[in-house]
């Protein structure tokens, strides 16, 4: 991007917007540090190489038993600087990563990566060279990218959410489970040591019966905006805006828009639930095994019908499962924070970032919003509580899991059938904060029964040429 497009971008968003109120993957070697026979190696693209894009490329390029044979996004060159990454992305900075790792490395069999702009092509034109794919897009591209993958038989790593709306989900997690293939929902927090412990103190009633849940997430960090653009600023150099407009409705261009702040429009995010839902609810969905909510209501700042709102609320209802009673599981976001429980002790807070916090009888776990770092709380009960033994197998990665899931291996732990559940649960919360409705939610039907006139929202929109 030339430097007077870099600072105009800086200078639109001092001036137009406010500041509102990790995953480790361990360096593993298959076989130790020697040779990886073409038989072993795994061949995968990546769709999407701006932010989350880079960060996934560089992890796949830790497993020496991956090739990464193809990459694809609809822009030359992303600049990050001003926002959450810091670092620059696009077809360029990801190709220079690539090349730079296998040369260093000096890796035999590497023949060089195809650059595309377009991820249909790409599947056209070199599938045979891919086993496995990634999507990092935006998320209204989710599901369009990861369908395309799917139905011509590749693995498919996906970025959280997993889809744009609750549709969607229902429709690449019966896809993926018709075409066996092996997939991974991008929550990585879902392959650590510390969701795990969390998931079975529960199970072995460490902290009693459950029926409340509370998640957040931190304030804004990035600029937020309330109407869309008058301006029509030419398309930058290098920058296909339709593709990257995919299924959604057209508009012109403006950086108002990407890169990341996609995040804070309702035609393309979900705003703070839609990107951290998937990271925080996951040790409350796991744990307690939910599902289909029958109530979910919301309320927030200003509701605007272009943007997300700088803070929200939202509350689900969850029917009793077995012998686990019902459940009501709040979230917050944008410096709003759940009511201080009686058992964290005066001198501790709740955590600024965000977390979640399930409570029990006379006693909680407190996570962080990776689902790290638990501990029940009183500090007193976690030093009293006899820990049980390990009984969910442990994590070798969240990328190697599905590396090995795409190589004949067990079923990553966050695959679509779970990922597509998490996250359609998330997304109707988002369907309550973007309509203003309180959903009587009908989940093996698919429908509001109270509200069939939000039923477009559920569905989410698709441009001509762009069905799923």
């Amino acid at each position: 991007m030339r430097k007077e497009q870099r600072l105009n971008r800086r200078k639109f968003i001092a001036k137009s917007t406010a500041l509102a109120a990790a995953s480790i993957v361990p360096r593993h070697v298959l076989g130790g540090s020697g040779h990886i026979s073409p038989s072993d190696q795994l061949n995968v693209a990546v769709i999407g190489t701006g932010g989350q894009g880079i960060v996934n490329i560089k992890k796949l390029l830790q497993h020496s038993d991956v090739k990464i044979t193809a990459i694809c996004d609809v822009a030359k060159f992303w600049d990050n600087s001003d926002l959450y990454y810091r670092h620059n992305g696009g077809r360029g900075p990801a190709m220079k990563a690539i090349e730079d790792h296998y040369s260093q490395a000096g890796s035999e069999g590497h023949h060089g990566c195809k650059v595309y702009v377009d991820f249909r092509l790409m599947l056209e034109r070199s599938g045979k060279d891919i086993d496995a794919v990634v999507v990092a897009t935006p998320n209204h591209v989710h599901a369009l990218a990861s369908m395309a993958a799917i139905r011509a038989g590749k693995g498919v790593y996906c970025e959280k959410p997993l889809t744009y709306s609750v549709y969607e989900a229902r429709r690449i997690a019966q896809a993926a489970h018709e075409a066996k293939v092996a997939t991974q929902l991008g929550n990585q927090g879902h392959s650590s040591d510390d969701i795990r412990r969390a998931v079975e103190w529960v199970r072995d009633g460490a902290i009693g019966k459950i029926c409340q849940v509370h998640a957040w997430a931190g304030e804004n960090r990035i600029p937020t905006f309330t109407e869309r653009p008058k301006e029509t600023p030419p398309v930058p150099e290098g920058l296909n805006w339709d593709l990257w407009l995919g299924p959604a409705k057209e508009r012109p261009y403006h950086p108002a828009y990407t890169p990341l702040l996609w995040h804070y429009w309702w035609d393309f995010g979900g705003g703070k639930l839609g990107n951290f839902g998937c990271h925080t609810l996951d040790t409350a969905v796991w744990a307690l095994d939910l599902e289909h909510p029958t109530l979910v209501e919301a309320s927030s700042t200003q509701l605007s019908k272009e943007t997300t709102p700088i803070a929200a609320t939202c509350h689900y209802k969850f029917p009793a499962r077995g012998a686990q009673p019902p459940v009501d599981l709040f979230w917050y976001d944008g410096g709003i924070r759940p009511p201080r429980p009686d058992c964290l002790e005066p001198e501790r807070n709740l955590p600024r970032n965000g977390g979640s916090l399930l409570v029990g009888d006379d006693c909680a776990i407190l996570s962080g919003v990776w689902s790290g770092s638990p501990r029940i709380i009183p500090e007193k009960k976690m030093r009293e509580y006899d820990q049980p033994q390990a009984t969910i197998p442990r994590s070798r990665g969240h990328h190697r899991d599905w590396i090995d899931a795409c190589k004949g291996g067990p079923p990553a732990s966050s695959n679509f059938e779970y990922g597509a559940r998490l996250t359609e649960i998330v997304l109707l919360g988002v369907v309550a904060l973007r309509t203003g409705v309180t959903l009587h939610w009908d989940g093996p039907n698919m429908k509001a029964t109270n509200a069939p006139q939000i039923e477009p929202v559920i569905h989410g929109h698709f441009r001509k040429g762009w069905e799923i």
